[in-house]
């Protein structure tokens, strides 16, 4: 009687941990994990990053835009704008000035108001 309970026990912990081990992923694991995760690859895109936020700037100080206090921050064609800025028409501008960056795909503007001295 006791080794038929513990057979039983035993069969079922190994279903268990089979249908644990196949449980299904969504898409997204799936693709991310199949897709090889090489240095080289992060090292470029980490450049491809920051060759565009400097884009964005230069194009934020060629445009007229005090770039003094302004972060910006790029992924893979997405950009933010974060800081402030002295002039209230500057933040609109920015963002005008960031989406005709060649490399931008959005822009998402979290700039701020703020006068000298403050």
């Amino acid at each position: 009687m006791k080794v038929s309970n513990i057979l039983k026990f035993a069969s079922g912990a190994l279903i268990v941990i089979a249908s644990i081990n196949a449980w299904p992923q969504t898409s997204e694991s799936a693709a991310t994990s199949t897709a090889p995760a090489t240095e080289g690859g992060a090292k470029a895109t980490r450049q491809a990053n920051r060759a565009l936020s400097k884009k964005v700037l230069h194009a934020l100080a060629k445009g007229g835009v005090t770039t003094s206090r302004i972060n910006v921050i790029a992924k893979g064609g997405a950009v933010t704008l974060a800081g402030s800025v002295s002039d209230a028409t500057h933040i609109d501008k920015a963002t005008e000035i960031a989406k005709t960056v060649p490399g931008v795909t959005s822009v998402k503007n979290a700039l701020t108001f703020k006068e000298v001295g403050q």
